[in-house]
């Protein structure tokens, strides 16, 4: 009862969201500091961050409660500290919460070495479950190599582990249509993270069923791999017939100049018009990017879809394409405007531009709403900080 009791007591210690609020009131602090310049009583002031300030002091009990039930399992025979420990490892390292496991590292150290789950360390048990924060905790000890090189009952070291990819094992992304294409990537950056700690022996070893990491990778991830390719084409394929479209649309308007030329030196008529000036630089622009758009979009098409190439290249080639293609329809947008309000209304009526820019904006605005998602998904897990590498100041052994 009473290791059941302490089980649970750790494992709902710690709250995600308390951590949160800790920033939230911290930032709110300093923001009211700022703009009234002087102190704030901020559960005073707004009522509304009571609850947030009691989540604070909520968290900040909770961790002395994690840390003090820690030290007192920890002074157990060892029989009962490994025997109430495992479970909440296993637990806490299969639903990614890297502080108690820190902190009964610190409290226990052999925790280090202890079996949490199939013949699994902690380690490579992160691993396997796809847990980074926990993982992370591997760049505070200086024998990561060691411990990747470990091998399960069936051979199977952590780089294995990292390649292996089964419906269990699945990396947890992000509700959205490009899925396979983001756990893809985010498998291929588990791999070659995890690939960083193992020694050249590590790479070629064989598991019981004579398969290298690369092997299984490779064997684990082909249908994942074909998901990718799939959606890729499909979108590209979508994309390109738009951006054809306006290629074709704006190209044609800047050969068929809108108030026609003067017949006796070829000019535009409407060429001194500031709206004319704006038309021909946003149709410029939307020639330019809408053809740039094709050409990234056919090289999507005519990939090899190599494992390899769904880590860097395919997705920068995706967001270019989209960065270009929403230029493209933003800057047709603009031009259209700018010539409808100076050939249909005239350039002594203002008033219309209000309408024209909001009618304008409506394609721009729901292509950007569609995408913009997707985009800034692209964006974060491509060229946004790692997710590997973060680790705290203390020292677990």
């Amino acid at each position: 009862m009473l290791k059941s009791e302490i089980m649970h007591v750790l494992m709902s210690a710690w709250d995600e969201k308390c951590l949160v609020a800790v920033s939230l009131v911290e930032s709110w602090k300093v923001a009211c500091g700022i703009l009234k310049g002087k102190k704030f009583n901020v559960e005073n002031g707004v009522p509304c961050i009571k609850h947030i300030r009691e989540l604070k002091e909520k968290q900040q009990h909770a961790w002395e409660l994690v840390e003090f039930l820690c030290r007192e399992i920890a002074k157990s025979n060892t029989s009962n500290v490994e025997k109430i420990f495992k479970p909440v490892l296993r637990t806490a390292i299969h639903v990614g919460i890297p502080e108690i496991v820190e902190e009964i590292i610190a409290s226990y150290p052999m925790a280090i070495d202890m079996n949490v789950h199939d013949d699994l360390d902690i380690f490579p048990y992160a691993i396997q479950c796809r847990r980074e924060r926990v993982f992370n905790l591997i760049y505070q000890l200086d024998y990561g190599s060691t411990i990747v090189a470990q091998q399960d009952e069936s051979g199977n070291n952590g780089l294995h582990l990292a390649a292996s990819l089964k419906h269990e094992q699945q990396i947890i992304v992000r509700a959205s249509a490009a899925g396979p294409v983001l756990q893809m990537q985010r498998e291929l950056q588990w791999f070659k993270e995890v690939e960083k700690f193992a020694a050249p022996g590590t790479k070629e070893r064989r598991n019981s069923d004579g398969m290298t990491p690369a092997e299984v990778f490779s064997e684990t991830h082909q249908n994942l791999v074909k998901d990718g390719e799939r959606w890729m084409k499909d979108t590209a394929t979508s994309c390109t017939i738009v951006a054809a479209l306006i290629a074709t649309m704006v190209f044609a308007a800047a050969i068929t100049v809108p108030g026609g030329n003067n017949s006796y030196n070829g000019h535009p008529v409407l060429s001194k018009q500031k709206a004319f000036v704006i038309f021909g630089i946003s149709d410029a622009l939307a020639l330019f990017s809408s053809i740039t758009s094709v050409l990234m979009f056919l090289l999507i098409l005519t990939s090899r879809y190599a494992e390899e190439d769904f880590l860097r290249t395919l997705p920068n080639r995706l967001v270019v394409s989209l960065i270009t293609l929403f230029v493209s329809i933003l800057s047709t947008m603009v031009a259209f405007g700018a010539i409808l309000y100076l050939i249909v209304f005239g350039d002594n009526q203002e008033w219309v531009l209000i309408p024209i820019i909001a009618l304008a904006s409506i394609p721009a605005t729901l292509f950007g709403a569609l995408q913009l998602p997707l985009l800034v998904e692209m964006i974060q897990s491509t060229y946004g900080r790692s997710i590997f590498g973060k680790k705290s100041d203390r020292e677990l052994r």
